[in-house]
């Protein structure tokens, strides 16, 4: 039997005496594709942190595939928040995806020809082959993120963590970022932090919300109980203006 993509028991986490996660679980199959939502300062980012090992909890275990957090980093890949870059910025699209292959090339030594094979197919698999010779500051929101996702899928890896990916970018771009994520989801688990209201329960098959507490839907529905944790304020208030389904508190088991 595989292991779990995710497995978080009783995970507490404090900043300087700040309680900022509390009683976290959460036991994620392989193949999921799940939304993580909540408001800024719910503990979201921290939560993603635990999970790649760079935090440790005060209190439980988090397991990524089978192993503690910190030991399964080298099986994920990781999307930080929108990244700015000076026009001028003298970095190029293979410089920066080339970044994601540092921890399997000794440090000192010059990339090999197979580090640049797979940046090559990395960056044509997210619509950037033509570009690797671009400054990065010179690319669009959107492109910039796609060379982001590259750099993290160098590393093959089995969980895709990203956070935030949409922020700074055009409505057009996220839809085609989710559609690109769906595909990823069928060789990769994905992990999005986002406050995309509006997409969540057309593209992902679990859904959680973050503020302190952890509520976790497998059906990847929003839930009354999510918004008021998340939001605390009328649901027509969040929902206005976007395509969204919210249902019924449903029953903890």
């Amino acid at each position: 039997m595989k292991p779990y993509a995710i497995e978080i028991k009783s995970v507490s986490f404090s900043y300087e005496g700040a309680e900022v996660l509390k009683d976290v679980n959460l036991t994620l199959e392989q193949g999921e594709f799940l939304g993580i939502i909540g408001p800024n300062g719910g503990g979201k980012t921290t939560l993603l942190k635990l999970m790649l090992g760079l935090l440790k909890p005060d209190q439980g275990e988090i397991l990524i595939l089978g192993q503690p957090a910190h030991d399964a980093r080298h099986r994920v890949g990781y999307v930080p928040q929108y990244i700015d870059f000076g026009r001028d910025f003298p970095i190029s699209v293979m410089d920066v995806a080339l970044m994601g292959r540092l921890s399997k090339s000794r440090i000192g030594k010059r990339y090999t020809e197979k580090d640049r094979d797979k940046v090559k197919e990395a960056l044509k698999k997210v619509g950037m082959g033509e570009y690797s010779h671009r400054l990065i500051g010179t690319l669009s929101g959107g492109q910039r993120q796609r060379v982001f996702i590259a750099r993290a899928l160098v590393t093959d890896p089995e969980i895709l963590f990203l956070d935030e990916p949409t922020a700074s970018v055009d409505t057009e771009f996220q839809t085609d970022l989710y559609d690109f994520l769906k595909e990823l989801n069928k060789d990769a688990t994905i992990v999005v932090i986002t406050h995309d209201i509006g997409v969540v329960s057309s593209y992902m098959k679990s859904l959680a919300c973050v503020n302190k507490h952890f509520i976790f839907h497998e059906g990847g529905k929003i839930t009354q109980e999510m918004l008021d944790m998340a939001y605390q304020c009328p649901v027509d208030l969040i929902a206005h203006g976007l395509p969204h389904r919210v249902l019924p508190t449903h029953e903890e088991e």
